[in-house]
């Protein structure tokens, strides 16, 4: 777990590699790649529900591949998915069914926990 010291007057946090390279990667992910922009309102007042939903839903996978440092490709041969169909669905460009998000949700969920037991362990 994380500890804090004192050098110069200045306090630093200490914690274990896996985990500053974990936070490190799901810094700088977002700044250096765009995600699929969230829409504007419509005149109603009302968001766009098909466009909104797929920019939603890729955003949030987008950002927990990036966490776990995953490539799309090695999410996509994990979740045995075409790489093509996780673009896709990173690109907000289509509508993912059920079963493949499902697909996508276990592998990070498994590389979740395995990173997870490895900062406990260190």
């Amino acid at each position: 777990m994380a500890s804090t010291i004192t050098l110069a007057g200045r306090e630093y946090i200490i914690l274990p590699k896996p985990e500053y390279e974990r936070l490190a990667r799901r810094a700088a992910v977002i700044d250096d790649v765009a995600l699929p922009r969230l829409l504007e309102k419509l005149s109603d007042g009302n968001y766009p529900a098909i466009e909104a939903g797929r920019a939603i839903l890729a955003r949030k996978l987008v950002k927990r591949r990036w966490a776990v440092g995953l490539t799309q490709a090695e999410l996509a041969r994990r979740a045995n998915i075409r790489k093509e169909t996780l673009c896709r669905i990173e690109k907000a460009k289509v509508t993912a069914d059920t079963a493949t998000v499902s697909k996508i949700v276990r592998v990070l969920e498994v590389v979740e926990r395995q990173q997870s037991a490895d900062a406990r362990a260190d």
